[in-house]
């Protein structure tokens, strides 16, 4: 076999394991979005063991937010709202908590706007109108009095609703936010991320949210092991819906100044951290902390093997339980 017939051997074997391994990763990819549905599906099944249904509320012509709210409320339970942050919605975030606490509460879990099955058309990005939005439906299920958790970004949220709604809002869990951040800290920040930070709390490829799972995670963790296939998925299902809007969000927060003027909380607050946030640092739980007069309480989560550093997990379920039903 000369040079030339060598070559295009090698050239015709080489162009089928192309495509052999072109093949692999469209399969992969597609079963990636076939497990997610699937986990979504069964994400929404637990919410309904835990007597909980699904609702959507058009709020006016333009937006429609989206609750899961218990089938039976009970007047001797308080009323506890959740508020989920960047990642996913409110099933994702949520899935361990539901069932602790709806035993304790009247529980209603919310799907953010841009999130789940929640949208507006109007263009207002503020963390101020999510809150407008969130008590207009919480009034269009009657709900008058409610105390309300909020983590990550949506702390920003929930910090709102507490000083616009003092009267309705009871008590208030804010976990891992940077709503006291400085314009100096902020920029500090995100140039110790040393990525565009768009790319990681809105990822187009499993790399990217790897790397963003790596920033959240202290030390080992099962989630680290999740396959490639796995992040695509979830990636191409859940993070690429209205992408274009949850970008302008995240804009809107990054770009707006530090309020110098921010009031002061005079509700009952506990702040839940981990202390080795990567991402909203714990001295961030102290600034906060001395934002909410004599009514906070500081709640630093130490480090160990198997722990997210910047999200809820079910540990805190009783923490928050204790600190509604019993302060």
């Amino acid at each position: 076999m000369d040079f030339v017939q060598l070559s295009q051997a090698f050239l015709s074997y080489f162009s089928i394991l192309l495509s052999i391994l072109q093949c692999k990763v469209s399969v992969l990819s597609n079963l990636g979005r076939v497990f997610i549905s699937f986990l979504d599906t069964m994400l929404s099944l637990n919410f309904r063991l835990c007597s909980m249904s699904p609702c959507t509320i058009s709020l006016d012509d333009k937006t429609t937010m989206h609750f899961w709210t218990p089938n039976r409320r009970q007047l001797n339970k308080p009323t506890l709202v959740l508020i989920h942050g960047y990642g996913g919605n409110s099933r994702w975030q949520f899935f361990t908590q539901v069932w602790p606490l709806s035993r304790s509460f009247n529980l209603y879990v919310l799907d953010l706007l841009f999130f789940g099955k929640s949208y507006t058309n109007w263009t207002d990005r503020s963390e101020m109108f999510q809150a407008r939005c969130i008590r207009e439906g919480l009034k269009r299920l009657s709900v008058n009095n409610f105390s309300v958790v909020g983590i990550s970004y949506r702390g920003y949220v929930t910090y709102r609703m507490a000083e616009i709604y003092q009267d309705e809002v009871e008590k208030v869990v804010i976990m891992s936010s940077g709503v006291c951040y400085t314009d100096d800290q902020k920029e500090k920040q995100l140039k110790k991320i040393g990525r565009n930070v768009f790319d990681l709390i809105m990822p187009e490829k499993a790399q990217d949210m790897r790397l963003f799972m790596n920033l959240c995670i202290y030390k080992s963790s099962p989630f680290k092991l999740i396959p490639n296939f796995f992040l695509t998925g979830f990636v191409q299902t859940i993070c690429k819906k209205n992408r274009k809007e949850k970008l302008e969000l995240a804009e809107h927060m990054l770009s707006q100044k530090a309020d110098p003027n921010l009031p002061i909380l005079t509700k009952k607050t506990l702040l839940i951290w981990g202390e080795k946030d990567n991402i909203f640092p714990v001295f961030l739980a102290h600034q906060l902390q001395r934002s909410s007069e004599n009514e906070s309480r500081l709640f630093r989560k130490r480090k160990s093997s198997f722990t997210t550093q910047h999200e809820m997990n079910c540990q805190h379920s009783w923490l928050i339980r204790y600190f509604f039903l019993y302060t």
